[in-house]
């Protein structure tokens, strides 16, 4: 593959190793994690007035906005 990613066709693949499915699960719920599904099925539990979208992504470009301002202030504080 490629991209040195084990996905085909969309789905997600694990591999079990040496019968290791402890191993294995932790591997499925940390690509979980990563993709935002568990983000995604908390979201999709009930259902979101689209205000409230608005104002959910508004306040996470936010916090992401003053992030990005903490990081280029602590970079550029300490050169």
């Amino acid at each position: 593959m490629p991209s040195g990613r084990q996905e085909t066709d969309g789905f997600m693949q694990i591999i079990v190793r040496d019968n290791n499915v402890d191993q294995a699960l932790r591997a499925l719920k940390k690509k979980l994690q990563r993709e935002g599904v568990y983000r995604e099925m908390k979201l999709r539990r009930h259902y979101e007035k689209p205000s409230e979208k608005r104002a959910r992504e508004r306040a996470a470009a936010i916090r992401r906005a003053r992030k990005l301002e903490r990081k280029r202030a602590e970079r550029d504080g300490v050169r």
